[in-house]
């Protein structure tokens, strides 16, 4: 399965034939290096580590959006994708459309590209799973992304002053955005959520013409 159509649909990687698709996909030339350094981080600990969707932009990408850290059905998909089996990836490809920015001028990634779930919960980062994540996110645009010109910092993990000021510091030609995470807590709590995002999203679109 490998028509492109099939990946407007919200939670699509439901659907383990797809998945199976796109892990039959991870070394596609324009996301290779990227799933290449995910094995590689993956060697150096025994953290879950979601790979880049194929789907999206890969080393092409202008638009980096940065989570927060992986999600279970992330980890139940093997991918870090707008069309994981649940609601906020679900709000984030739909997002996303309404904002007018192509899936090819975009790239999805975590602060915290590790899982920091069990069986039983998904635990809150704390200061090293973030400084841990400024490690490989530091190599990350270093290395294989060199033509990201804005990072979007979605949530309040992606937001910390540490993360911040790292950019700020180390890749200060890269525009900064600042994005509520769409989760449906934040999304559904009060009705003008879903505009405040979509709009953040569309002046994101409008920098990178």
């Amino acid at each position: 399965m490998n028509n492109s159509s099939v990946y407007t649909q919200p939670k699509i990687l439901r659907d383990k034939k797809v998945i199976k698709n796109l892990l039959n996909r991870i070394n596609e030339p324009h996301v290779k290096k990227l799933n290449n350094y995910v094995k590689q981080l993956r060697k150096n600990g025994l953290y879950k580590i979601p790979y880049f969707d194929p789907n999206d932009g890969g080393t092409d990408a202008k638009v980096l959006f940065l989570l927060e850290a992986p999600g279970r059905k992330a980890i139940e998909s093997g991918f870090v994708s707008r069309n994981n089996n649940d609601e906020t990836a679900k709000n984030m490809l739909n997002f996303l459309n309404e904002a007018g920015l192509a899936r090819e001028d975009t790239v999805l990634w975590n602060i915290v590209p590790w899982y920091l779930g069990n069986n039983v919960a998904i635990r809150a980062a704390n200061a090293i799973d973030i400084n841990g994540g400024l490690i490989a996110l530091h190599k990350l645009l270093e290395k294989v992304l060199p033509k990201i010109k804005a990072i979007v910092l979605v949530g309040n993990n992606a937001q910390r002053q540490s993360v911040q000021n790292y950019l700020r510091e180390k890749h200060s030609n890269i525009q900064i955005f600042y994005s509520y995470h769409p989760s449906p807590q934040f999304v559904n709590r009060v009705r003008g959520n879903r505009a405040i995002i979509i709009e953040e999203f569309k002046k994101v679109k409008e920098f990178i013409g």
